[in-house]
């Protein structure tokens, strides 16, 4: 696929099918993570792939907590707003259906190996867009969430990950139920300014 064609038809997929994913293909979407940049190429990424069905239960829990927590006692108002209502309703379907995803993939940072004045996320939020880029590419739905980390201690301990080492991104694999698709943005021109702020310029 050309890159440009998955950069635009890249969307969050929330309602995944819980048939399963091949290996060969989790592999592939690794293989393109490990191949982002990151402050001075030092690569403290870790990646965590989850089938496990016990395993996903218990993160599933603990995200559906948090979700609840932040989300669930505003249904209404957000289900009742046009604008926010399909997107605020994927993203419950997945708190309520994450046990059900094929592999959960858990993106992590050795804080002791970031760059000097490099922010962790620098260092792994490029991973984590290879890898759904790629996984675009090949028919496989993924979002980014982070609902996970208000249960930071105990994942950790569910999954052994050492001190020292922060999770920072929890993305969901499976075949998407919908359609690829443009997403709605802003217009680029909106927020993009030239040379200094407020400076605008036609195409």
């Amino acid at each position: 696929m050309d890159i440009f064609e998955a950069i635009n038809t890249q969307r969050a997929m929330r309602r995944l099918k819980p048939d399963p994913v091949p290996d060969e293909l989790i592999w592939k979407l690794l293989d393109a993570a490990v191949r982002a940049p990151s402050g001075g190429n030092r690569q403290p990424w870790s990646f965590i792939v989850i089938r496990d069905a016990d395993t996903k239960k218990k993160l599933a829990e603990y995200y559906l907590d948090s979700w609840t927590k932040s989300y669930g006692l505003i249904r209404q108002a957000a289900v009742g707003s046009p604008a926010t209502a399909a997107t605020y309703l994927s993203a419950e379907h997945l708190a309520n259906h994450l046990a059900e995803v094929p592999v959960l993939i858990i993106a992590a940072v050795n804080l002791s190996a970031v760059a000097p004045v490099t922010p962790p996320g620098a260092s792994i939020y490029p991973a984590v867009q290879n890898l759904m880029l790629a996984a675009r590419a090949l028919g496989l739905g993924t979002t980014l969430t982070t609902f996970h980390r208000t249960h930071e201690a105990e994942v950790k301990q569910l999954l052994g990950i050492p001190d020292g080492v922060e999770t920072m991104a929890l993305i969901p694999v499976g075949w998407p139920r919908g359609k690829f698709g443009s997403g709605d943005r802003v217009p680029t021109e909106k927020v993009v300014h030239w040379e200094k702020w407020g400076e605008t310029r036609g195409r």
